[in-house]
């Protein structure tokens, strides 16, 4: 069901018996789902319910054809400031520039983030590449005392959790 929600209006109509108005139905089921999910970690820590945070970006960004870079904003008590997809990019590269990380926390006032983006080959394994920029996001974001719990990566098939494969502290 998450890949019919996930799909396209366009290829929902190549199926038979799927016309504009049912593609129009099932694109709105998908996006009252994502907003169920989003209240699901609004107005509480957002790291006491880590399920619910993979739960709302699996749905938000499992199956997006292209790159998407997302920023969950938090504030001193974990609490989410702003979702926001910083970069959208092609199907396996999406451009990440850690001062417009960190410039946009300091914008909004959040003492966290949680960096998430998508493969959307399916596979959420981390590249050097992903491991690295999260590198450099953290030595920039640490001067600031701005602190990166994480980096989440979305596939069809799962989620991997940089921290969670202790590929950063």
């Amino acid at each position: 069901m998450a890949e019919v929600l996930g799909a396209p209006e366009t290829l929902l109509r190549e199926v038979p018996g799927i016309g504009e108005t049912v593609a129009s139905d099932l694109k709105v089921i998908a996006a009252l789902t994502q907003r169920m999910l989003q209240t699901r970690i609004l107005d509480q820590p957002v790291l006491a319910s880590w399920s619910a945070v993979v739960d709302y970006c699996k749905a938000a960004m499992a199956f997006e054809r292209r790159e998407q870079f997302r920023i969950l904003f938090l504030d001193k008590k974990n609490k989410l400031i702003a979702d926001e997809v910083q970069q959208s990019g092609t199907v396996d590269h999406t451009p990440v520039y850690p001062r417009e990380v960190v410039r946009r926390a300091l914008e909004l006032s959040a003492t966290a983030i949680i960096l998430v983006h998508n493969h959307p080959s399916g596979d959420p394994t981390p590249s050097r590449a992903d491991v690295e920029m999260t590198h450099r996001i953290i030595e920039a974001a640490a001067p600031l005392d701005i602190i990166i719990h994480d980096h989440i990566i979305i596939g069809r098939g799962g989620h991997a959790s940089l921290k969670g494969l202790s590929l950063i502290e």
